[in-house]
């Protein structure tokens, strides 16, 4: 039964149809049991789980979600490159509805992250639009970028958002070993993005200043081409 379901699902994946592979997956559980289902996903191979994990929908907890383990998540998790998101908006919901949902071992799915290839660097894509805010946080312990004082260090209670700042505060306080990995690569992804923001807006100055400058060429221009008709007029 298992392995007919695996092919099944996997069949359904590849024809496009996420939601009908869920349907197959989560109709196991309902009747034979969780322990069923668990099974199963760790027959089906990763690129196939991923694609049922990454269209997740906050509006319900999806059984797959609940049940994934860390280890079959970690494998699923650091494939979401292939798919090319370069927005990433799918690896973070994902990450947060699994590592995040309720009862979950957070901690064991950090684990699983960071004993894989390419684990840290999918959470580096993760962070990579806050990475300000996460290289502040780790110099000072808040993410308020107006306080620089070690006593403004937020607790894990004020970090609690089930989103990014409550991921790097475990990475920060409770896997400093991936938090030193991830953290020179935010470091420099935030150099580069900080010197190709300024350089785009140098160059928009630029041609502002540009624009401004031309209808004073062409009003002087116009004065010339006045003076010389009143001349000819004369």
């Amino acid at each position: 039964m298992s392995h007919s379901l695996v092919v099944k699902a996997a069949n359904l994946v590849r024809a496009g149809d996420i939601a009908g592979a869920e349907f197959a997956l989560v109709s196991l559980a309902e009747t034979e049991g969780d322990r069923a289902l668990v099974a199963v996903l760790e027959e089906l191979p990763p690129k196939d789980l991923l694609a049922v994990i990454r269209e997740y929908d906050t509006s319900k907890e999806s059984v797959v979600n609940l049940l994934v383990t860390p280890e079959q998540f970690a494998r699923a998790m650091v494939m979401e490159k292939l798919y090319g998101d370069h927005t990433h908006a799918h690896l973070r919901g994902m990450i947060n509805a699994v590592l995040f949902r309720d009862n979950a071992q957070t901690g064991d799915f950090l684990d699983a992250i960071g004993d894989i290839d390419g684990g840290c660097e999918a959470l580096v894509d993760y962070l990579s639009d806050r990475d300000e805010a996460v290289v502040h946080f780790a110099q000072f312990g808040t993410f308020n970028h107006y306080h620089t004082e070690d006593s403004d260090e937020v607790e894990r209670s004020e970090a609690s958002d089930h989103d990014w700042r409550e991921l790097t505060w475990l990475l920060k306080h409770e896997h400093l070993d991936m938090f030193e990995q991830i953290l020179p690569v935010l470091k420099t992804r935030l150099k580069t993005r900080l010197r190709l923001e300024a350089e785009l807006e140098n160059e928009e100055q630029q041609r502002t200043e540009l624009d401004l400058s031309e209808p004073k060429i062409v009003a002087k221009e116009t004065k010339v081409s006045l003076d010389q008709s009143e001349e000819s007029a004369l």
